[in-house]
């Protein structure tokens, strides 16, 4: 789920995207200051566009705004409102994570590419292809998991790059907007007593 909101440039309307698949035809179903875009095929509505969004949100940021129950909450009623219904089936769980690099081995496909297998506290380590020329076996590093919104506007997907399987993305400082970042490659280390599968602030 992304939303985002910038009253400067595009008026008081509030985006939101339910799905990272793109719609293929888009079918339009307005209830008052409410917009839902379905997928034509399906009925699926893959977001929808909240107008005079002042009106049911405070809403400081410009650009992505976070999502956080108090959120989901505010647009469960400004549908309600607006006498339509949606399920929301969001995750909440933090995107950005302390990982811990388990293994790095070589892509057999491309060789500025590593193959990671990284703790992210969950059962299993997730494999992330990383082409960051600093990485190592035992580094704590920032972990952007599959659903996290970059402050580029990018979202992360699952995706396969060179035929290898990847889940999430190696951060670099500069990746995640922190202040006077170094402006050289390479993914952001963490100090070795980071605790993993926490919360990373970006």
């Amino acid at each position: 789920m992304i939303v985002s909101y910038n009253k400067e440039f595009v008026g008081d309307v509030l985006l939101v995207q339910l799905s990272s698949e793109p719609i293929v035809k888009t079918e339009i179903e307005k209830h008052n200051d409410l917009v839902f875009l379905k997928e034509k095929a399906t009925g699926e509505v893959k977001g929808f566009n909240l107008f005079n969004a002042s009106n049911y949100l405070k809403i400081e940021e410009a650009g992505n705004v976070p999502i956080t129950e108090e959120l989901i909450s505010e647009l469960k009623d400004a549908v309600n409102k607006n006498n339509a219904h949606l399920d929301f089936d969001v995750d909440l769980s933090p995107k950005f994570v302390v990982g811990h690099v388990k293994e790095v081995s070589e892509h057999p496909n491309a060789d500025k590419l590593h193959i990671c297998k990284v703790d992210v506290g969950e059962e299993e380590p997730l494999q992330i292809v990383c082409g960051a020329p600093n990485v190592a076996e035992g580094q704590r590093v920032v972990v952007a998991k599959v659903g996290a919104v970059m402050p580029s506007g990018m979202l992360i997907k699952a995706s396969a790059l060179r035929g290898v399987d990847s889940y999430g993305m190696l951060c670099s400082a500069r990746e995640l907007a922190i202040p006077n970042a170094p402006q050289v490659k390479g993914i952001m280390v963490l100090d070795e007593d980071s605790k993993v599968g926490v919360a990373f602030e970006v």
